[in-house]
């Protein structure tokens, strides 16, 4: 038998290719909140999704959006913005001095404004004089502590029910309470219903003393994400992230963009202190940011640098905060099992995309999770405090398959460069 040469074969008809559907980040969510109302309903931990519980992740999201909205910003330009921490810090101590003295709103203002000056700092000395963007970032935050421990003791030493370490309490800005809503939303949450009673919760907490802070923040996230998207100047920001030469060969003043956006990043950073101070203390005290400039930048990576992703790591990280908070050692006992079900999805899905390795390591991770959960009753209150800290390994672990980040962050660059 002859076999004809590969050349005289009929060629085989061109592989289709595959078409891989992204899905919607409120299918995610519903299928989130879905998850959380059966585990709810099966341990009876109701302490999970409570309207205080839910009020209390609001508060703790907040910060940390905004917090990754502002690295969005930098990064999006392609300047790396570690000190996004220390701008929050600077921020804190705007707010504290403003808001005793002037109010609030002037507190906002004044916090902004101190969080823009760490970014003019990281600006001058990484776009200006090319130093390395990791190397300033650590720099500005270290400075921000020293800075801020010795404003404190200047400005609030003496003050009645102030110190060397914090101010006098400060007030806080206008909350909205829809009239109402809040005692209907109580009796239903009261019924413990699958699903009914977890949706009357979430109501019940963004409808009753809702700060008007947090729907800046709210508004900042999708002025954001259409100005960045959907305008020419948010393009020619961009283009100076993926290709600053490029970008400049078309006209664009890239040391100029890299300037605003670094701005931008630390004036919402420092609203971001402000919100702390103003919201979720009601005064200044020295290291109250306790890292969520460094979670907001773990939630902007986790976003895959876009703010319906970043909005959805803050959620993540600010719930797991306020569920350690606030319910302790059973609710958390209780998320044990839900972030076994998501491990061993996981890992479904990574096998079915022939991550061998990744899917038996979440598979096997999963499964020490779900052990935990069935040999004990419920998690001591020292490790409870870590539960933010370990989502955020986790993941960032998983979710650091798909990322892409701008193609120049990070990059130095040298007008002229495109020769």
């Amino acid at each position: 038998m002859t076999v004809a040469p590969d050349e005289l074969l009929p060629a085989a008809a061109p592989a289709e290719p595959v078409i891989r559907r992204r899905i919607s980040i409120w299918i995610w969510l519903l299928l989130g909140f879905g998850l959380i109302s059966f585990v709810r309903v099966l341990t009876g931990a109701n302490e999970m999704d409570s309207t205080g519980t839910l009020r209390e992740a609001v508060n703790a999201s907040v910060p940390i959006a905004l917090a990754a909205l502002a690295g969005l910003w930098s990064e999006r330009a392609g300047v790396v913005n570690i000190g996004l921490e220390g701008m929050m810090i600077l921020g804190t101590i705007g707010a504290g001095y403003f808001g005793y003295w002037y109010g609030p709103w002037a507190g906002i203002v004044g916090a902004m404004i101190f969080g823009a000056l760490g970014a003019a700092l990281h600006a001058l000395a990484t776009v200006t004089f090319g130093v390395d963007h990791i190397v300033s970032g650590v720099a500005i935050n270290i400075i921000a502590i020293g800075t801020a421990a010795f404003l404190a003791d200047t400005f609030f030493s003496g003050l009645k029910g102030g110190g060397p370490t914090q101010s006098p309490p400060i007030d806080a800005p206008l909350s909205i309470t829809v009239p109402g809503l809040s005692d209907a939303m109580g009796s239903l949450e009261a019924k413990h219903w699958f699903l009914v009673s977890d949706l009357a919760s979430l109501v019940g907490a963004i409808t009753t003393g809702l700060s008007i802070l947090t729907l800046l923040a709210v508004a900042l996230i999708v002025g954001s994400a259409f100005l960045l998207w959907r305008t020419a100047f948010g393009l020619r920001l961009r283009s100076c992230g993926e290709s600053p030469t490029a970008a400049e060969t078309l006209g664009v003043n890239v040391y100029r963009y890299k300037f605003m956006a670094v701005l931008v990043s630390g004036a919402i950073a420092g609203l971001g202190g402000a919100f702390i101070v103003l919201i979720s203390s009601g005064l200044y005290q020295n290291g109250q940011t306790g890292g969520r400039g460094y979670i907001g930048l773990a939630a902007m990576i986790f976003g895959n640098w876009r703010p319906a992703g970043l909005v959805l790591g803050a959620g993540l990280f600010g719930y797991t905060d306020a569920l350690q908070l606030r319910a302790g050692g059973e609710a958390v006992h209780a998320l044990l099992i839900i972030i076994a079900i998501v491990l061993l999805g996981v890992a479904v899905l990574q096998y079915r995309r022939g991550l061998r390795f990744p899917a038996v390591m979440s598979l096997l991770i999963g499964l020490a999770f779900a052990l935990w959960f069935f040999t004990t009753d419920a998690v001591p209150s020292d490790f409870t405090r870590m539960t933010p800290y370990v989502t955020t390994i986790l993941v960032l672990g998983l979710a650091s398959q798909r990322l892409r980040m701008p193609a120049a962050d990070g990059v130095r660059y040298r007008r002229g460069q495109a020769g």
